[in-house]
């Protein structure tokens, strides 16, 4: 049983080894290595054209919340040193009416103050949501081109 399947396996190698593939199945197979090494170049490509483009996004993205922080800090300072030059004048008022029309006055700069900088920050945030898409789609366009000229 042994001999037999030893000389079995030593036929089924000598045949083996004078097999031959036929050319067109040969030129097939490498066609169909070239074709999925151009569509793995092609994919691998777009796929990092798409980080660039992810990338370049969270830049913007993340120097135009920077720059919301910073507005956002800024007021804060400005505010409070608005209301201790208030609390010092208020604490200086020599009768009460005085201090009702120090503190009147304040309130009245500080809601046209809270208006000013309310709108200077819907103003940047739209500049950064607008440069953000921006960004977004110029990256998706170059994308959608380079695919084209690929295609």
């Amino acid at each position: 049983m042994n001999e037999h399947f030893t000389r079995q396996a030593e036929q089924f190698m000598d045949a083996a080894k004078a097999a031959k593939i036929p050319e067109n199945i040969q030129a097939m197979a490498e066609e169909g290595v070239t074709r999925s090494r151009e569509a793995f170049e092609t994919l691998s490509t777009a796929a990092k054209d798409q980080v660039k483009a992810a990338e370049e996004l969270s830049l913007a993205t993340q120097a135009g919340i920077k720059s919301i922080g910073t507005k956002l800090m800024d007021n804060t300072v400005v505010n409070a040193e608005a209301v201790f030059e208030a609390a010092r004048a208020i604490a200086r008022a020599g009768s009460i009416p005085e201090a009702l029309r120090l503190q009147a006055e304040f309130m009245q700069r500080q809601f046209a103050v809270a208006g000013a900088q309310t709108k200077e920050l819907f103003e940047l945030s739209t500049r950064v949501a607008t440069n953000a898409f921006e960004t977004a789609s110029e990256a998706t366009a170059k994308t959608v081109e380079k695919a084209r000229k690929r295609g």
